[in-house]
């Protein structure tokens, strides 16, 4: 794992489940930002996430709790809770608790479904929402693909991840580019863009590749909050890939890449297309035996070729919260 990293979660927008993967009336036990969760997906379809044990006497309503309508049931006594965290029935019980009639029991993350994932929100003093994620358009496009998915978990921090964006010079030292990436970086509140134009062999309108001549190739790249990004690789081909980063624990989480392309493109340029998926992927880990065993420095030296990591820091920053002394207690097991 990665040293010396002894930063907080970070509060966000963070995937915890691609979309398909929770049916209707199906529970699912999470461990994620350091707490248990029970997901659970209503009968009529709505996704909902509760702090997992039961007010009752502590079951995981994740492991063997079963939906019913709208509501979660227990599998220890069969107490059922809806999406809010409300005790709705207590089905061998002839008057309901006070404390059940006076509001929520259990926390309900906020959740919402966007470009075929769910999504909660975390926050260590568990406050409401304050930024959004945004739409890929070619994510619910009939004319792209169906999702490739792949899947990582990481020992390290979040923000150790994200950093590599705006790491221009590493692109040369860990992914062999051909020359320094130009890039240009922009950080406005909850968003991050960085638009990088680098050299590579130059393809023909046939997809041919010549490898004695060279052309410009761009890739946008964009964060939403800590836990969201995408990637836009745009040749003579066109690909995007959506990034997610959620953390388990203050120094591990799961990244995930979906990728998605055109369904009318020809065989050639289908070709060249998984060509740089794989590569991607690849790459990616180049990054992960970096993280792995790098030191986290609060204070590193850089030069004027590293791209703007101090300033990424500082906007990273805005997403700790000041007063997570007064957060829930955090489990690391």
């Amino acid at each position: 794992m990665g040293i010396g990293l002894d930063l907080p979660i970070p509060f966000g927008w963070f995937a915890v489940a691609y979309s398909k993967d929770l049916a209707p009336g199906e529970v699912s036990p999470t461990f994620l930002f350091g707490q248990h969760q029970a997901l659970f997906r209503t009968e009529s379809g709505e996704a909902r996430m509760l702090e997992a044990f039961c007010p009752h006497l502590g079951a995981h309503l994740g492991q063997g709790g079963k939906v019913v309508g709208e509501q979660i049931a227990c599998p220890f006594h069969g107490w059922q809770l809806d999406g809010d965290g409300v005790v709705r029935e207590v089905p061998y019980a002839e008057t309901m608790p006070r404390r059940t009639q006076e509001g929520a029991c259990l926390y309900s993350y906020p959740v919402q479904e966007r470009n075929q994932m769910i999504w909660a929100w975390y926050h260590p003093r568990r406050i409401e929402p304050t930024f959004e994620i945004e739409d890929i358009p070619e994510f619910s496009d009939p004319d792209w693909s169906e999702l490739e998915t792949y899947e990582w978990e990481i020992e390290s921090h979040i923000q150790e991840t994200g950093e590599n964006a705006v790491d221009i010079a590493h692109f040369v030292y860990v992914h062999s580019a051909r020359t320094m990436p130009k890039a240009n970086i922009t950080l406005d509140g909850c968003r991050r863009i960085t638009e990088m134009v680098s050299l590579s062999p130059k393809i023909g309108e046939d997809g041919t590749i010549d490898l004695s001549k060279t052309e410009d190739s761009y890739l946008i790249s964009r964060n939403w909050g800590p836990g969201m990004s995408s990637q836009t690789f745009d040749r003579a081909f066109k690909t995007v890939m959506m990034g997610t980063m959620t953390p388990v624990t203050n120094n591990k989480l799961i990244l995930r890449f979906a990728f998605t392309k055109p369904r009318n493109i020809s065989e050639q340029f289908n070709v060249l297309t998984n060509g740089l998926i794989a590569e991607t992927v690849r790459q990616v880990g180049h990054d992960i035996e970096i993280w792995k065993h790098k030191l986290y420095r609060d204070d590193p030296i850089l030069c004027d070729g590293d791209g703007p990591v101090a300033k990424y820091r500082q906007w990273f920053r805005q997403f700790y919260d000041e007063g997570a002394e007064d957060a829930p207690i955090r489990l690391v097991g």
